[in-house]
């Protein structure tokens, strides 16, 4: 299952090293702006799928390939951003045990 998104990342990289003519991929990856702007209309469409309990999956979808587009044209990398969650992971953890304990 998260093989999908390891290879959506792998997509994004390659189209960038290796950009294809006419790939929708790269028209994103190229222009920032209009990356920026597709992840904000994607969201939105699924808060209004997740609102009106339709086509969210969808929805969804487009949200993780387009944030995965942002992200990559502007050198987000997705190993940094999984360090991250797995630090803050680490520290609700430590507190939880803390407050057990006391």
């Amino acid at each position: 299952m998260l093989n999908t998104l390891e290879s959506l990342f792998k997509l994004a990289r390659d189209r960038k090293d290796n950009p294809v003519d006419g790939s929708y991929t790269n028209k994103l990856l190229g222009n920032k702006l209009l990356s920026k702007e597709k992840v904000l209309e994607e969201i939105n469409e699924l808060i209004e799928a997740v609102e009106k309990n339709s086509n969210k999956i969808h929805e969804a979808a487009d949200v993780f390939y387009h944030l995965t587009m942002y992200l990559e044209a502007n050198d987000v990398k997705i190993e940094e951003v999984m360090e991250e969650l797995n630090k803050r992971k680490k520290w609700v953890t430590m507190i939880v045990i803390f407050l057990q304990r006391y």
